[in-house]
């Protein structure tokens, strides 16, 4: 399964602004890979974020009117985004299929319900590559809620048996600061579920607008596959090949994370 992250797939600080060159080199690199059974989910970056947050969705709370609107233009845009993505695939040759979450997910006090899986089951069986995002979704007690990419993907590697989860971010992996920020802040190639209760104060959130978490988020949400003995990898997708050399099992800048 393979994570690319908002900040990778969008420019974050312009608003809806595809990052198209990144968009294509990944779909190439995913092709060049030659992965039989893949399923993609990406993030929103700057199509999502900004329209969630503006019209305050992710607070999970329907309490007015335009917050409806608000609602629909944010899935709308996440569509777009998504079209965007799965057309560069299919550009490579690849049967990239488009399978929006709030169709058959809902959630309750923002957490994924067990929701209906057959039709993503017997699209993977029949040789298609399904490409989901995070989306808006109905909530059960909230009216709706902001479903992250994180954990609708964690949430997917787990029912779906998954070997291994790839995390495309825009920095190398884990680090003990925001190495954007702070130069003196030191990478972690392995880290254990233990270790990361120890970390997450200090691994930063997002400097762009982000509702759903940062690499907080992500962390939270990967504890889930790590638990349930699937390996998780975050690497850069920024930086060319290393998605396809995740792909290919290959070695490759990241930090991995493991039960313990």
């Amino acid at each position: 399964m393979l994570k690319l992250g908002g900040s990778v797939v969008t420019v974050k600080d312009r608003f809806l602004t595809p990052n198209i060159e990144a968009i294509n080199r990944l779909a190439g690199e995913i092709a060049d890979s030659r992965v039989q059974r893949i399923v993609i989910v990406h993030g929103g970056g700057s199509y999502g974020h900004p329209l969630a947050a503006k019209y305050r969705i992710a607070e999970g709370h329907f309490g007015e009117k335009h917050q409806l609107i608000g609602f629909s233009e944010t899935h709308n845009a996440m569509v777009s985004l998504n079209r965007i993505i799965v057309k560069a695939l299919i550009d490579r040759g690849l049967p990239a299929f488009s399978i929006s979450p709030s169709s058959f997910i809902m959630t309750k006090h923002g957490r994924i319900c067990d929701p209906p899986l057959e039709v993503l089951k017997y699209a993977i069986n029949m040789g298609f590559m399904p490409v989901s995002y995070g989306d808006t979704v109905l909530d059960h007690e909230r009216g709706f809620a902001i479903l992250s990419g994180d954990q609708l993907i964690s949430f997917l590697a787990v029912k779906l048996g998954a070997e291994k989860v790839i995390v495309g971010v825009d920095v190398d992996g884990l680090y003990t600061s925001d190495p954007k920020i702070n130069p003196s802040a030191q990478f972690i190639e392995n880290v254990t579920l233990e270790d990361l209760k120890g970390l997450a104060s200090g691994v930063g959130g997002s400097r762009s607008i982000d509702v759903t978490g940062g690499m907080m988020g992500k962390i939270f949400e990967l504890t889930l596959p790590v638990m349930n003995g699937i390996e998780v990898m975050i690497v850069n997708a920024l930086k060319p090949g290393n998605i396809c050399r995740a792909l290919s099992g290959e070695n490759v800048k990241g930090t991995k994370i493991v039960k313990g």
